[in-house]
């Protein structure tokens, strides 16, 4: 498809000026192909596959979604709706910045599968317009807009690289069959035998002198989101 033949799917009208009246619509659709991705992952959602869950022809869907990555973009931006921002901004940049990052990483774990969407160029869908206004709206009064850039993207890519880490912790405690204190049980002999060795003075404070460790996920999460926050909060003028 070239350039000139593109058209973003937030352009394309969902319905058709002329012609019959269209049979599903493209949140039943993409409603369909959340449903899949949740229950088997991303890739078993295929439009062939979506046609028999919602009891339609195949081909007859890319008449509502011309292409794989348009559905994409429809269901990534359908999850985007599920983060409560309501009321935001409020004028407390602190507490609104810790309620999206909560509501991020809530949704990330709903629908695992969205870790493999690789979205390094945004489709500016309606909800992720709606969350860009109250998350950048949060630090407007305060920076300036190259300077929230920054500090959202940063605050963006903290809850992103712990997430898709507890993500990836949870699938392999699955397909090992053990819990993370039973691996870590199992790690012990060799763990004991390199503090032991003397070798390795960083590794052993971790071992015996860090409470990281002994956090829960949703505690190491706080914590980690604290440190952000503090960041954004140095970068921010003083009144």
């Amino acid at each position: 498809m070239t350039d000139a033949e593109y058209v973003n799917i937030w352009m394309r009208p969902e319905r058709p000026a002329r012609g019959p009246r269209p049979a599903y619509s493209r949140a039943q659709i993409t409603e369909a192909a959340i449903r899949i991705a949740d229950a088997e992952g991303l890739e078993a959602a295929t439009m062939r596959r979506i046609a028999a869950e919602i009891g339609a022809g195949a081909m007859s869907l890319y008449r509502y979604v011309p292409s794989r990555d348009n559905l994409v973009e429809l269901m990534a931006d359908r999850l985007m709706g599920e983060i409560d921002v309501t009321g935001m901004p409020s004028g407390e940049w602190r507490a609104d910045l810790t309620r999206y990052a909560g509501g991020l990483r809530a949704m990330w774990l709903r629908h695992p599968w969205i870790a493999g969407v690789q979205r390094s160029l945004p489709s500016f869908g309606p909800n992720q317009l709606r969350l860009i206004e109250a998350l950048m709206g949060a630090l407007d009064p305060f920076v300036s807009i190259d300077e929230n850039l920054g500090l959202t993207a940063m605050l963006n890519s903290y809850v992103e690289g712990a997430v898709r880490e507890e993500i990836s912790s949870a699938g392999e405690v699955r397909r090992s069959g053990l819990s993370e204190s039973q691996w870590m049980a199992r790690s012990s002999p060799y763990i004991e035998q390199l503090v032991g060795s003397g070798d390795y003075p960083i590794f052993t404070k971790i071992v015996t002198e860090a409470r990281q460790l002994h956090l829960s996920r949703d505690e190491q999460f706080r914590h980690g989101l604290a440190r952000v926050l503090d960041c954004i909060a140095a970068a921010i003028p003083p009144p």
